[in-house]
């Protein structure tokens, strides 16, 4: 059996060793997509932001020890993925899940997402269904929640999602379908 071709170009350990020489280029880069993922998982700007920070700050300190194994972008994201555990376990954290429904992304996102000629009633609909995904999803489990933001949010592929978790990619594919079913499920869309 012949070795599949990808058309995707992946840089080597030298290469990507080489991206660390200017790690503000690389905080540039990568800075929307964690943050992007952090908001949706913790949905607290502030603590968003402070796992992005973390994440940027490990990455310096652990750069040495960048084997290169998988891409720059995918590391980044297996620290996010473990800095967003670790705040969902963290007790002091409670008070802002408790509160994260009044928080004003919702309202960002949701007027990001209608667009600027529907009507007041069209745009308070989508509105809702927005506010009621954020809600469905809020309710899966941790690894569900992360797997369903990091394909839906972050548009990665499954093997992306997998070597970003450390879960095989049928695990990956198991909980992303559980995940659907649970928000389709809430929404009252069951097909």
């Amino acid at each position: 059996m012949e070795p599949a071709v990808t058309t995707r170009w992946i840089p080597d350990a030298v290469e990507q060793t080489r991206e660390f020489d200017d790690f503000d280029a690389i905080v540039r880069l990568y800075w929307p997509r964690v943050f992007r993922f952090a908001l949706a998982s913790l949905r607290d700007r502030d603590a968003a932001e402070s796992v992005a920070q973390d994440c940027f700050h490990k990455a310096y300190r652990a750069r040495e020890r960048f084997r290169g194994d998988s891409s720059l972008s995918t590391w980044l994201m297996q620290i996010a993925v473990n800095l967003v555990h670790d705040c969902h376990r963290n007790r002091r954290l409670c008070f802002w899940n408790r509160t994260r429904a009044a928080a004003p992304e919702f309202d960002l996102i949701s007027k990001s997402l209608v667009q600027g000629g529907a009507s007041p009633e069209t745009a308070l609909l989508a509105k809702e269904r927005i506010a009621a995904v954020w809600a469905a999803v809020a309710k899966l489990s941790d690894r569900q929640r992360t797997v369903f933001l990091l394909r839906f949010v972050e548009e990665l592929d499954l093997l992306e999602i997998a070597a970003v978790t450390g879960l095989r990619e049928g695990t990956v594919k198991v909980h992303l379908f559980r995940a659907l079913e649970a928000v389709r499920k809430r929404m009252g869309e069951n097909q």
